[in-house]
């Protein structure tokens, strides 16, 4: 697409102070109008970048549309799953979300993105490989601290169907890593010792925070709506790519099924919650397919590209403590 000729349009990005909002910012600024939001604190951002603190769901909320003719909304602001109770992340994902989607029908906006998880499919030995969007979310039913995220997905849905002028693209991606991003995914490659469980070493993908919001990006400025998940071709067995990031691996015992529960609780491991542990048993593998054809995108950084930032970033941590 000749980006020379895209419209300037007014973009609300919700979760402004995410590694990836920022990327996704850094690209739009240039030939948009960029209005970047977060509920957690007021944002640092470019001068020519209006920036709010605010409760999605608080009536100060409605006044950013007010005061400014909003052509669409990026929504990255989903708390993650090692964030914040579950009552919050219920509170702020699903009811903050709604309101969100009320807004931009009420104002009109044109175009919104919604950034999910792949975490939505659940993960179960019974699971096609690799996973089609036509998927049933199943994670909801495996544990309640995913609840709010097939709620979200589910709300998304409805709206992109009942108010079509919204012209909604709903993002499932596999693991998105790399520089600054806090997930737990990345928290885990990030550290020297990574715990495993012993028998198991699911295929997994990894995607580079920078290809994500080159998909963002991609989903915006693009004509299409629907859900499609974001993955690149390739996957890794999980073991394997904690070896090539450094990690030293350490591997707990996964009988009785309570006991890795137990022990991540003990631990407080945050890159190994317990409601998650079936994702370090089972494969959960995307065919992102789909959104690379529909939206002319391909993933520029490799899996060797993701280990060595992780190989190298415990490097320099070794030499600044000598």
């Amino acid at each position: 697409m000749n980006r020379s000729r895209i419209k300037p349009k007014t973009i609300l990005v919700t979760g402004a102070g995410g590694s990836l909002a920022r990327r996704v910012m850094a690209r739009l600024v240039d030939r948009h109008q960029v209005i970047a939001v977060d509920f957690r604190r007021k944002v640092e951002t470019d001068a020519h970048i209006p920036s709010y603190q605010v409760d999605l769901r608080k009536r100060r909320f409605e006044d950013i549309f007010r005061e400014h003719s909003i052509d669409g909304i990026i929504h990255l602001g989903r708390i993650l799953t090692n964030e914040y109770s579950r009552f919050r992340r219920y509170n702020d994902n699903v009811l903050g979300t709604r309101r969100l989607f009320d807004l931009a029908a009420k104002y009109q906006v044109s175009k919104v993105v919604v950034h999910s998880t792949h975490f939505v499919y659940g993960a179960d030995a019974y699971n096609p490989a690799p996973i089609p969007e036509t998927s049933p979310l199943k994670a909801s039913e495996l544990t309640m601290d995913l609840v709010d995220a097939v709620e979200l997905e589910n709300l998304a849905q409805i709206y992109l169907w009942r108010h079509p002028q919204l012209h909604m693209t709903v993002l499932r991606p596999c693991n998105i890593v790399g520089p600054g991003v806090r997930n737990s995914m990345s928290r885990l490659l990030s550290g020297r010792i990574a715990p495993a469980l012993a028998g198991f070493s699911p295929i997994m993908q990894f995607l580079h925070v920078e290809d994500m919001a080159d998909a963002v990006v991609a989903a915006f400025e693009r004509r299409g709506k629907g859900v499609f998940n974001v993955a690149p071709n390739d996957w890794v067995a999980y073991q394997d790519f904690l070896r090539a990031c450094g990690c030293r691996v350490l591997p707990l015992p996964s009988l009785p099924p309570f006991l890795p529960r137990r022990i991540s609780e003990l631990m407080g491991w945050q890159s190994f919650p317990p409601y998650l542990i079936n994702f370090f048993k089972y494969p959960v593998v995307l065919d992102g397919h789909g959104f690379a054809e529909s939206y002319r995108w391909q993933p520029q950084h490799s899996l060797s590209d993701i280990s060595t930032y992780y190989r190298s970033k415990k490097r320099r941590r070794s030499d600044s403590n000598t």
